[in-house]
């Protein structure tokens, strides 16, 4: 199947400077399952989390020269590597000095991969004061970015696990008082269901700091959500990516499916059938993509 400029399988109709992507290793742990499942749907960009069960700041050298050399023959872009810094595994007690270590690997294997996105969270509380976890997410917020901006990085602040994942005023203050061009927003679509707010609230306030999306829809509380198809929950994913158009959003919009790989649950399907789930996925988000881009034909 031939590949565009979007990095779009030919024929696939996308909104004027709309990218199509996904998270490698919801396909599957393997990097060989992740190259297939990004070329079955005939994508041109992958998004870097794990890889071959390791997170690529700590992949050997000799593993991430083989990582640099197979997605340059597989002719697939990096757009995000999706780090733990200050995520739902580094509370805001955990040693810093793990995130800032992070943090300078990827400073060099990012330029190689082609990226300068480097997703993050805002550490979830552990026992600290309000005023006290505002302050420490604050201070430490601010030396990653200063450190990013060093290296030529932006982070990209998830609406997921921390002191800013859940409400846009958090954000914003996030964004205010760090006050970097290292540091913007990650929007993800799905993620409302399972920290008990809605996702497509955020958007009136944060859309104008949002670089970067993620696409993944569900069902059910925080106790119990269940992922689906985008647009077979209640996510309003369609109405979401309109928002972002009508506000001038370009950029990728990356598939997270949730359905036979979540991490934080460790949950892991491989083989043929994690790579077909996700290839199904993508085919589900250029079924609507299309009809946006129909709608501004």
């Amino acid at each position: 199947m031939s590949v565009d400029a979007t990095g779009t399988s030919a024929g696939t109709a996308l909104p004027p400077g709309i990218a199509l992507c996904g998270i490698g290793d919801e396909a599957g742990a393997s990097l060989d399952e992740q190259i297939s499942a990004l070329t079955t749907l005939g994508w041109g960009h992958i998004e870097l989390r794990n890889v071959d069960g390791t997170a690529v700041a700590d992949l050997d050298a000799a593993a991430f020269e083989r990582l640099v050399d197979r997605l340059a023959a597989a002719d697939l872009a990096v757009t995000c590597v999706d780090s733990r810094i200050a995520n739902w595994g580094r509370p805001i007690t955990a040693d810093f000095d793990a995130d800032l270590r992070e943090l300078d690997a990827l400073g060099e294997r990012c330029h190689r991969l082609g990226t300068r996105y480097v997703r993050v969270m805002s550490y979830p509380n552990d026992g600290l004061s309000e005023a006290d976890w505002r302050q420490e997410v604050l201070t430490r917020m601010g030396k990653l970015a200063a450190r990013a901006e060093e290296a030529g990085l932006v982070l990209l602040h998830e609406n997921c696990a921390g002191w800013a994942g859940t409400e846009a005023a958090r954000m914003r203050e996030l964004l205010t008082e760090v006050d970097s061009p290292a540091l913007r927003l990650l929007f993800d679509v799905g993620n409302g269901v399972a920290y008990g707010y809605e996702a497509y609230d955020l958007l009136p306030t944060i859309a104008p700091y949002v670089e970067h999306v993620h696409i993944k829809d569900a069902v059910g509380t925080p106790e119990d959500a269940s992922y689906l198809l985008p647009g077979d929950g209640r996510c309003r994913v369609e109405d979401s990516l309109r928002y972002l158009l009508d506000q001038g959003y370009t950029g990728v919009w990356s598939i997270e499916p949730h359905i036979n790989v979540r991490p934080h649950e460790s949950l892991a399907t491989e083989g043929k059938d994690g790579v077909d789930a996700f290839v199904e996925y993508g085919r589900a988000l250029e079924r609507m993509v299309a009809r946006l881009a129909g709608e501004r034909a």
